[in-house]
């Protein structure tokens, strides 16, 4: 149990101080003995300043419920078709119409690497003479891309995209000509140019150019 501080008792305080034989100085007086301190009130503190609520997380469920893009905007924009130009020739004359093509694009600031010739019938002089040093030569200068490359329907699906693309009708089966029309179409990224007659191109076609 604790321990209650007894009272202090005050010696002879009503007969003053009594001289001590020995020394004749007075005895002193018994000092209390205090007591124990008062707690100290608690002092009220000060309100620190109000925090706001933390924002609400969103689980994986709630993005998941979000509305998202959808649709063709989401994915990759489709690329844009080639602009088609047709000019018009004869079998015989597709060829020259074609070179023609090519000396106004160049001349109109295209690289000569940028520009992809096909034709349907007879090849190209240039294609000839270079594929009699060997297939391997000839397309090396194909994936350089550094001049006009000419080709035949018959091989042009091995040929890479360029901005444009230049195809001479100048004869050849239908099969052939609808072959060359559709790897043109689908390498051409900028610009097509089909030299040939109208009424042919546009039965191989289906529909008009």
């Amino acid at each position: 149990m604790p321990l209650i501080p007894e009272e202090p008792q005050i010696h002879e305080s009503a007969q003053g101080p009594r001289a001590t034989p020995a020394s004749g100085r007075t005895a002193p007086t018994p000092r209390p003995v205090p007591g124990p301190r008062p707690a100290a009130p608690s002092r009220p503190g000060r309100p620190g300043p109000l925090r706001p609520a933390p924002p609400v997380q969103r689980t994986p469920r709630d993005a998941a419920a979000q509305p998202g893009p959808s649709g063709p905007a989401a994915g990759a924009a489709a690329p844009a078709a080639p602009q088609i130009q047709l000019i018009p020739a004869s079998a015989e004359g597709a060829l020259d119409a074609a070179e023609e093509a090519v000396d106004l694009l160049l001349e109109s600031g295209r690289a000569p690497g940028d520009v992809l010739v096909i034709t349907t019938g007879e090849q190209h002089p240039w294609a000839a003479h270079e594929l009699s040093f060997g297939e391997t030569s000839y397309w090396a200068q194909h994936d350089a891309g550094d001049d006009v490359f000419y080709t035949d329907a018959t091989v042009a699906d091995r040929a890479a995209s360029r901005p444009v693309v230049v195809v001479a009708v100048n004869g050849g089966a239908e099969a052939a000509a609808a072959s060359a029309l559709s790897s043109a179409h689908s390498r051409a990224t900028a610009l097509l140019i089909v030299c040939g007659d109208p009424q042919r191109i546009n039965s191989v076609l289906g529909t008009s150019v």
